[in-house]
């Protein structure tokens, strides 16, 4: 078993969409940033990019690469799911953490875990997001970013056997 953790934070910006967990919430400000900006899912890709030993989202998908310009963060993720098979593992379950002031998140939760889920063909109950407030302190309880931080854990999956 390998455990990874991940750890994402973006500067709000006016003129554009906010998304997390790979969909689009609305709010009048955005993340900024060179793909999507989507925290959520940068922190997931981290931690198991972390459990797989593969460094980290900045090194495998580079914000001097123009090929990741505004790219979809889900789709980003998907290649590290790629990559997980590849490797000979599986994911046991994800623990995020979404830090933000606003808007409420609580209600997009689900829609979050199931597009998270879905991308990394596994069950949506190994799939978790708790979201906590930054309480009106520092940069983002003042509105003026917004963090992640995700777990994981990851099994080798067991070699599959043929019958002659």
């Amino acid at each position: 078993m390998r455990i990874g953790i991940g750890y994402d934070i973006h500067p709000l910006t006016s003129n554009r969409k906010l998304i997390l967990g790979g969909i689009d919430v609305p709010h009048y400000k955005g993340l900024a940033g060179h793909s999507d900006a989507d925290a959520l899912i940068h922190a997931v890709c981290d931690a198991l990019l972390g459990a797989l030993g593969e460094g980290d989202i900045g090194s495998r998908f580079p914000s001097s690469d123009s090929a990741f310009k505004d790219v979809s963060s889900i789709d980003l993720l998907k290649d590290v799911q790629k990559l997980i098979v590849a490797r000979g593992y599986e994911l046991v379950n994800i623990d995020a953490l979404i830090i933000a002031q606003a808007p409420r998140l609580g209600p997009h939760t689900h829609n979050m875990r199931v597009l998270i889920a879905k991308t990394l063909e596994i069950n949506l109950t190994r799939v978790n997001i708790k979201v906590k407030s930054g309480e009106g302190i520092d940069g983002i309880g003042h509105e003026e970013a917004m963090a992640a931080h995700a777990v994981c854990l990851l099994q080798e999956t067991p070699p599959t056997s043929s019958k002659v």
